[in-house]
């Protein structure tokens, strides 16, 4: 790869720059010793909840109509996957219709809550937000319908995946690395670091760069985090990017922390994040599609309200959208 060495590739790979593993600011994982620690997790998973094999969602009617300025319409379709409407511009994030989040159609995680809009019912997007290339955040089928219903696209994606997306039909796709930014109408779009990983296969891992975005839409300020551990990186992006009206947080996909801990947050690391930001609002995104972790089906939105109520934090300031749902968000401040 063709991309100069920083402090996050080394020429060959990416990498998180952090060297200590940590899910709060002070507190480190204790991560069992071994050399193979997801054949320990796979092969001894004791604890692991059952979740049930369907849930039903709650009819919503779908987003569209004007955006008044100064608004946010977000709907939550699933998981990671939001539909963001602002006064002039529209745009999903990491949007995954499939029913698995997986390299083939008949094994590998399951939904267990079907899309809470249906790709028919959304508007056009003008944008597609892609954190990362892991299938439950980069569905190509998904992709390529959106590409079928809507023509092409332009994608937002970090280094290394403008290559292999434009040759299987998408895009075109603006490339980022940490802290660079491109702009879509009226919407600075700027990719912030996160402490991920990336790989579609065995062989790639580390390959491609994830992240998160960090939209000013007139002075507005929107963050999704994508995919992420715990960070010193949300106060560095408030520092450089200022504080957000809103924050879209993963909460889910955190059991066992032993092993998790080091690239997913639970709720309490939410929390955390949220205050790390000094964001206005934030909204829980990352759970109750696909069991991909140990804990149950119900445990984030549990956890958060316990993480909540911890930190005093009022429900209306870190809440949950119901799937299918549209909320309406004031991005000026109080």
């Amino acid at each position: 790869m063709a991309y100069p060495v920083s402090d996050h590739f080394d020429g060959r790979v990416f990498f998180n720059p952090e060297g200590v593993v940590r899910r709060s600011p002070d507190e480190a994982i204790d991560r069992p010793s071994g050399r193979f620690p997801l054949l320990r997790w796979v092969t001894r998973r004791e604890e692991r909840a059952t979740w049930p094999a369907h849930v039903p969602n709650t009819p919503y009617p779908p987003p569209g109509g004007a955006v008044a300025p100064g608004t946010l319409e977000l709907t939550f379709i699933g998981h990671s996957s939001f539909m963001l409407r602002l006064d002039g511009v529209t745009l999903l994030s990491d949007p995954v219709f499939s029913q698995r989040c997986s390299p083939v159609s008949f094994a590998g995680p399951r939904r267990v809550r079907a899309p809470g809009q249906a790709m028919a019912a959304l508007p056009r997007p003008d944008g597609i937000l892609l954190s990362h290339n892991h299938y439950d955040h980069c569905d190509i089928p998904a992709l390529r319908a959106l590409r079928r219903r809507f023509g092409a696209t332009p994608i937002f994606a970090p280094l290394g995946n403008k290559a292999w997306l434009e040759a299987k039909g998408l895009g075109p796709v603006t490339e980022l690395d940490w802290w660079q930014s491109a702009t879509l109408r009226d919407t600075l779009i700027t990719l912030t670091p996160a402490r991920h990983f990336a790989a579609r296969t065995l062989r790639d891992r580390n390959m491609t760069l994830w992240g998160g975005f960090f939209l000013d839409h007139r002075g507005a300020k929107l963050y999704v985090a994508g995919d992420t551990g715990y960070t010193r990186y949300f106060s560095q992006i408030r520092e450089q990017l200022g504080a957000p009206d809103l924050a879209l947080l993963p909460i889910g996909a955190y059991e066992p922390r032993w092993f998790m801990g080091n690239v997913h947050m639970n709720p309490a690391d939410a929390v955390t994040a949220f205050h790390d930001l000094q964001a206005r609002q934030a909204v829980g995104m990352h759970f109750g599609t696909f069991q991909l972790t140990d804990e149950a089906i119900d445990a984030p939105l549990i956890d958060l309200a316990a993480a909540r109520a911890a930190a005093g934090l009022a429900d209306e300031r870190f809440t949950t959208l119901d799937f299918g749902e549209t909320r309406r968000f004031s991005l000026k401040p109080e």
